[in-house]
């Protein structure tokens, strides 16, 4: 009888010991991952408190965050985000609308791609912010100017991506699938876009890069609410606390955003082996 209970309590003692050890890895990651964070997060407090820098121009983190809660608390930071947020995501939504379409487009057809080649090239080397002012003048300062700044410079990653992932598909597929008797169409569907999705999805994670770095940098020159509205506002009144506030958000909406999208895109992409860690 007491040989049959321990022979029960081994499994049990064993799955507790894995338990442990798979928790005490983890834990070990996370504090390997988030490491250098803390150690920046503790300078930046500790550097203008032991005067390395000036504390007017840079204070110590725990009032950044304070007058983040005050912010928030009153509202005021929410409607920033909420209208940074509406911008960047109608834009963003719009540029893959496009860019997807057309990259599968150009990188399929070898006609569209000869046709559409010369008028890429010129465009995609000239830079958003540059076109700026064209889209203040042509649309007006309100949300449509900003939008469509948003648009132009997301497109591009996701279409050249998209093109880089329909014409790296292996041909050794394409022969097998046309040999099996697959149509074109069925040939697209089930062998080109699927393998070109893990790419399409590098140039959409890039993009949603694009949608708030842009953005804030219109919202800096002509707008009257938005995370690149607070921050130039805070700095021309020396409200510095507020300032980096505002960084600190539009860092953490893209570290959120980026998250997102790679959910996403294990999600369209589970057929990939994950890699062992």
């Amino acid at each position: 009888m007491a040989s049959l209970e321990q022979s029960i309590s081994l499994p049990e003692e064993s799955q507790q010991g894995q338990l442990v050890g798979d928790a005490a890895r983890w834990i070990g990651r996370a504090i390997a991952r988030s490491g250098i964070l803390l150690a920046v997060a503790a300078l930046w407090e500790t550097a203008p408190r032991v005067g390395l820098v000036e504390g007017a121009f840079l204070p110590p983190l725990s009032e950044v965050l304070g007058t983040g809660w005050q912010l928030l608390q009153n509202g005021q930071l929410l409607s920033h985000i909420k209208a940074s947020l509406s911008r960047s995501l109608v834009g963003f939504t719009l540029a893959i609308s496009v860019g997807v379409p057309l990259g599968l487009a150009i990188g399929w057809y070898k006609g569209v791609a000869d046709a559409l080649n010369p008028l890429l090239e010129v465009l995609r080397n000239t830079a958003a912010l540059a076109l700026l002012p064209v889209f203040l003048l042509l649309l007006g300062i309100g949300e449509s100017s900003k939008i469509a700044l948003v648009i132009y410079s997301c497109t591009w990653p996701i279409l050249l991506n998209t093109i880089s992932g329909v014409r790296g598909v292996d041909p050794l597929l394409v022969k097998s699938a046309r040999t099996m008797g697959l149509s074109p169409l069925q040939l697209f569907r089930k062998v080109i876009l699927p393998a070109a999705v893990p790419t399409i999805f590098v140039g959409i994670r890039l993009a949603g890069a694009y949608s708030l770095l842009v953005l804030v940098a219109a919202e800096m020159i002509g707008a009257k609410a938005g995370l690149g509205y607070l921050i130039i506002y805070a700095q021309y009144n020396f409200q510095i606390p507020s300032m980096y506030v505002g960084i600190l958000t539009i860092t953490a909406l893209g570290l959120t955003f980026n998250h997102l999208l790679m959910r996403v895109e294990r999600r369209f992409t589970s057929w990939k082996v994950a890699p062992k860690e």
